[in-house]
Order: C-alpha cells, then structure tokens, then sequence
C-alpha cells in the first residue's frame, strides 16, 4: 500500500473533519457515553479557520489521493518541559488501513514538526483505558512514555 503524509491546508478541512467525527464517533461508542458533540460543518469551519491563522497543524495520510488518516497539533509552552512543546490533540487512522504503517508514519512526521518547530516534547493523551490499550500500545510501541493520569477538563 502507498501512502502518502503532508501537511494539510484549509483546502483539506472538510475531509478533516469528518475524520475528527469518526474519531469522536469512536470513542463514544466504546465508551457507551457521548462525550463529543461535532457537527460536520461546524468542525470543518473551525479546521479551515485555525489552520488558515496558524494555531493549529495537521499532518494528513492519503492512499490514492484519498484522506485515510491525520493528527491535528497545536503548540504550547511548559516550564516543566523546559519551554516549546507540541500536543496532539487528534490522531486517527480509518479502521481498514489500521496496522498498515500509516500510524507511525504520521509519527515520524510529528517528529519530524518537532525538531523543526524546536519543540522539547510531544504529548498526546489516550482515549480512556482499558477501551483503548490498543491506542496506549501503539504510542508505547511508537517511543511515548506515560508520564501523567489521566486527561481532565472544565468548561470556561
């Protein structure tokens, strides 16, 4: 299979975002709750807005021209890091090209934003566990360490 990993552009915010829902989908299915609510237009909007402004990245996989995967990045500060830090808010990669390459390739690629960008780390968050040890593995497998608990949030 050939896959191809590019940076995308607000051009590529509607084939994003209805990964973003599929991804969302996903976890609140496993999960039986529904955490999310995103709404194809209003998501692809906001993707095609904060790409065009800069405060967010994402790296797109394709198969044939075709959108199979991506992980969306947005850049921090944290003193415990010791200064730039990358997060990746959203990985996914469509359930039939899983376990084919495309995940670490979309890896190596934020890597790749991370030595360029100078940032001292990458972080991500997992879906909850034990639902998504699959997900845990992969990013052990990929070179993360756990390093917190667990992801929390308020509304401001």
């Amino acid at each position: 299979m050939h896959y191809e990993i590019t940076q995308a552009s607000a051009a590529d915010a509607q084939a994003i975002a209805g990964m973003a829902v599929a991804l969302t989908g996903e976890i609140s299915r496993r999960m039986g709750v529904q955490h999310f609510d995103l709404d194809l237009d209003g998501t692809a909007a906001l993707c095609a807005r904060t790409l065009a402004e800069g405060s967010y990245t994402a790296l797109l996989a394709t198969v044939d021209e075709r959108p199979v995967g991506f992980v969306g990045l947005s850049q921090g500060c944290a003193l415990y890091a010791g200064g730039a830090i990358g997060t990746m808010q959203e990985f996914y990669v469509a359930p039939d090209f899983r376990s084919g390459g495309i995940g670490a390739a979309l890896i190596e690629a934020v890597k790749a934003q991370a030595r360029a960008r100078g940032w001292r780390r990458i972080e991500v968050c997992t879906p909850p566990l034990p639902e998504f040890d699959a997900s845990l593995r992969f990013y052990i497998r990929e070179g993360f360490e756990i390093s917190g608990g667990r992801k929390l949030k308020a509304i401001a």
